[in-house]
């Protein structure tokens, strides 16, 4: 989790819209049913919101999706990032959601 620098007058409780969490929600439910996710949680601190994304339940997350806004008149900034680094970083959710594609997947036999 990275931490943004707002200015304090500017800041406020940035949540994801209820079309950005469906389409979030969307695929985190196909990781689900290949069972390769299993627990999200969402969070919202200092001006940012967070969709984490769990393997396991009690583990720390696999996934981070960031929203990011510093001034109300600016486009939100989406970020994905893994334990380690940021994997993604656009203006759009889709290009963010759509990196997960590009990620390995779970196989099983």
């Amino acid at each position: 989790m990275s931490r943004v620098s707002v200015p304090k007058k500017l800041r406020r409780q940035l949540y994801f819209s209820r079309t950005e969490l469906g389409q979030i929600l969307a695929a985190y439910s196909a990781r689900v049913a290949a069972g390769e996710w299993r627990d999200y949680a969402l969070d919202h601190v200092n001006g940012v919101a967070l969709f984490s994304i769990f393997r396991h339940t009690h583990e720390t997350p696999l996934f981070v999706i960031e929203k990011k806004q510093r001034h109300p008149k600016e486009k939100a900034q989406f970020l994905l990032s893994d334990r380690n680094r940021v994997l993604c970083r656009s203006n759009s959710l889709a290009d963010v959601i759509g990196h997960f594609n590009k990620l390995p997947r779970l196989v099983t036999g």
